[in-house]
């Protein structure tokens, strides 16, 4: 059965409005369009704190650093005689200040003992090439073994006697350049890192 408008139109089929009077034929809901639906923003990370980069041998700026204060520090020795020995502890101090300087970075007293390691590995590679070439005429001259016979105190003593004869033959000579370059290394390192360390505790007092 066909609708009618109330204007007296008839409608077609389904009209929402009157095409003549344009009354509308049926309620018609509100429209409410969506709330796109916003997810909240994750908060912004703080920002990272400066911190040293790892402190070993693949760090460029770190070697180039302990590089030039133990070459310094090796050209030194000769000329401060028994002073030089404090200046391998000297050298750690130095090269964390100058590390901090260059990079910016703080550093702890653990890091500033690793660039104090840095440097006196490298000062220990240092004095024994100057060693080497010191003592090679010596040795060239078959004096190498005298020079250690004359730390002993008490020639006529059997162990002792036993002790240089061992020193004349190769393994002898071997075994005590092994001994004095461990020691060597031994001494050189530990210094430079106590250097190092205290160098990394001025550092971190002048920040703050």
């Amino acid at each position: 059965m066909p609708a009618f408008c109330t204007c007296g139109t008839e409608l077609a089929p389904d009209s929402l409005f009157c095409h003549k009077c344009g009354k509308p034929q049926r309620d018609i809901p509100d429209y409410q369009p969506e709330t796109p639906v916003v997810e909240p923003v994750p908060p912004a990370p703080p920002p990272e704190t400066k911190s040293a980069a790892n402190l070993d041998f693949r760090n460029p700026v770190a070697v180039r650093t302990a590089f030039t204060v133990a070459l310094i520090a090796t050209l030194l020795s000769p000329l401060m005689g028994i002073l030089g020995v404090p200046l391998w502890a000297v050298a750690g101090y130095f090269a964390v200040l100058l590390y901090h300087r260059r990079t910016g970075f703080p550093l702890n007293v653990k890091a500033g003992m690793r660039m104090g390691w840095i440097t006196g590995v490298l000062l220990f590679a240092f004095t024994t090439v100057v060693i080497t070439i010191n003592w090679l005429p010596t040795a060239a001259r078959g004096g190498f073994g005298a020079l250690f016979k004359q730390q002993i105190k008490n020639p006529n003593d059997p162990s002792a006697q036993e002790l240089m004869k061992f020193l004349d033959t190769a393994p002898g000579m071997v075994t005590v350049l092994l001994t004095t370059l461990t020691a060597l290394f031994v001494i050189i390192t530990l210094l430079s890192m106590a250097g190092g360390a205290l160098g990394a505790k001025w550092s971190s007092r002048s920040r703050s």
